[in-house]
This record gives C-alpha cells, sequence and structure tokens, in this order.
C-alpha cells in the first residue's frame, strides 16, 4: 500500500464519506471542491494505486473505496509511531501531551477506553 499525497488523501476522505459515487458527488464534501478535473484526475490516480474500484452505470463512472479508511489508518499511523516516536504510542501521546494538544479530560476517557476495552 503506497503512502497518498495530501491532494490524494482529501480525494480519500470524500470517496469514504460517499461511499460509492461520482466525482461531482465527491465534490459535495470538500469546503473548498478542487476543479472539477483536478478532482477527477486525482482519483483516477487513487484507482491506478488500488485505492478505488470504478465501474460505469450507463454513462457515469461511478467510483467506490478498494480499501476501508480503517485498514488506511492502521497502516499508516503505525508507520508514524514508528518512524517519529520510536515505535512508542506511549512517546505520541506524550508529546501530543507536551504540546498541550490532549487534555486531561481526554487522557481520562482514553484510559477508561484501554480499562474497559471488551476483550
Amino acid at each position: 500500500m503506497e503512502k497518498l499525497t495530501q491532494q490524494e488523501e482529501e480525494a480519500m476522505l470524500a470517496v469514504w464519506k460517499t461511499d460509492e459515487g461520482s466525482i461531482k458527488s465527491f465534490m459535495e464534501h470538500f469546503d473548498e471542491p478542487p476543479p472539477y478535473t483536478t478532482l477527477a484526475s486525482t482519483v483516477k490516480k487513487l484507482e491506478k494505486k488500488g485505492y478505488v474500484d470504478s465501474r460505469l452505470v450507463g454513462n457515469t463512472l461511478l467510483y467506490a473505496p478498494a480499501i476501508s479508511e480503517e485498514a488506511y489508518k492502521q497502516k499508516f499511523l503505525g508507520n508514524v509511531v514508528k518512524d517519529y516516536f520510536e515505535n512508542s504510542y506511549k512517546e505520541l501521546v506524550s508529546f501530543f501531551v507536551e504540546k498541550d494538544k490532549i487534555s486531561a479530560d481526554e487522557l481520562r476517557e482514553l484510559i477508561d477506553l484501554i480499562e474497559n476495552k471488551p476483550k
């Protein structure tokens, strides 16, 4: 699985939100949509990389995710933790604490999630 560019990730977020749709339907998920042709080109690149599948319905190409958002997050978040945080999720959380990006309440929620996770 190849890492996506920022533009490709933004397009994939629209694809995941839509589940299956046309380029026009993906554009609805952008605050500031890119030009139609730019998005169409990006989605074609995603198809070549194996991230989306397409099918022709009448005269319209519909695209659907070929990989789940969860699988993508798992793969690339794991790489971030490995490459930047010495393969330690504790170091990742510590980084966010030091940068004031996570509150004590949020940390308590995380602890609660860990302690009450179904086995």
